[in-house]
């Protein structure tokens, strides 16, 4: 172990330090952090692209261990901030609503994906980011999909930059369709797609309309769990049907974490204060590996996908609104 930490710290320490100054920077123009900390993190690794690709590169090792192995101890970490007993607030209609427009913007996701000439794994991601909570799900379901970095980062970005436009977006539609405090709510809970988005979207309509949406927004992200033994199951099914397939399908160890710290908060075994303790290492940590990830991609990537990804984004997006406004009108 401590052998690997001489090898790793050279990563890790940098990936920290653009991590830092991803946190000044964002808090200044106000701007997602994680998104921040993957730009900032792709104009250095580009800026100085020897430094951190070549083959002997000190730094190399250390960064991959950030963007993986950090990646998943965060996501375990961050099941602290779930509580399965908040499904039972939700309510049928608004549980329906949920699962109903997941497999929606999923599915469109990739259908758009396909017409746009995306890869599939970019089209899943760019489709579970919008659908569930935009980076945290990424994360979660990137390495069981076996995404690339460029994919991860893409995605993100874009997810995160659509959130930012619907922070302004559903209270707008939520007025012009006339919904009430409620149905406000609901849109913004519903496809806005970080918790910070959706809440901030909610109370800008109205305080009742920030608590409903910060409810449905957390039944979203409980949905993370679920989409995750889809993929394996998916995955494994993949496996065992291609004979020449060599490398197994691994059950990822930081979903039983994940799951085990959403028992602890679900069951209030925790202080309140051990919960925001980790609840915040797992925000920071996450950062590093959002840093670590922007640290490795080629700028030439991001150009030649970026503009087919921004428009499935956007469009997928638009239709995310559409459907939650249409079933809220008709179930509420």
């Amino acid at each position: 172990m401590t052998e690997k930490l001489k090898i790793y710290k050279y990563g890790i320490f940098v990936s920290t330090i653009v991590a830092i100054m991803a946190i000044f920077i964002s808090k200044s123009i106000h701007f997602n952090t994680a998104t921040t900390a993957i730009l900032l993190g792709l104009a250095i690794g580009n800026i100085f692209y020897k430094t951190f690709h070549s083959k002997d590169s000190k730094y190399k090792s250390g960064i991959k261990f950030a963007e993986k192995d950090l990646l998943m101890f965060a996501i375990a970490l961050m099941g602290i901030n779930l509580n399965f007993t908040m499904l039972a607030s939700l309510g049928f209609k608004t549980i329906f609503l949920i699962i109903g427009a997941m497999a929606f913007t999923i599915s469109m996701g990739l259908f758009l994906g396909k017409i746009f000439g995306l890869n599939k794994k970019l089209s899943l991601m760019l489709g579970i980011g919008n659908a569930v909570c935009g980076s945290s799900a990424i994360a979660a379901t990137s390495g069981i999909a076996k995404v690339q970095n460029d994919d991860i980062a893409i995605s993100i970005v874009l997810v995160n930059l659509m959130g930012t436009i619907g922070i302004f977006l559903a209270p707008f539609i939520a007025t012009k369709l006339g919904f009430s405090d409620i149905q406000g709510g609901i849109l913004a809970g519903n496809t806005l797609q970080a918790v910070g988005q959706a809440v901030a979207a909610g109370f800008n309509i109205s305080n009742e309309a920030g608590h409903y949406a910060t409810v449905v927004k957390m039944g979203r992200v409980l949905m993370i769990a679920p989409i995750v033994f889809i993929l394996i199951y998916i995955a494994k099914k993949d496996t065992t049907s291609n004979i020449n397939e060599k490398n197994k399908i691994p059950f990822p160890q930081f979903i039983l974490w994940f799951l085990l710290f959403s028992a602890l908060a679900s069951f209030e075994i925790l202080p309140k204060n051990i919960e925001q303790l980790i609840s915040i290492s797992s925000h920071y940590i996450a950062l590093i590996a959002m840093s670590a990830i922007g640290l490795m991609i080629h700028f030439g990537t991001i150009i030649k996908t970026g503009g087919r990804a921004f428009k499935v984004s956007a469009i997928l997006f638009a239709m995310q609104l559409i459907f939650t406004s249409a079933v809220i009108i008709f179930l509420y």
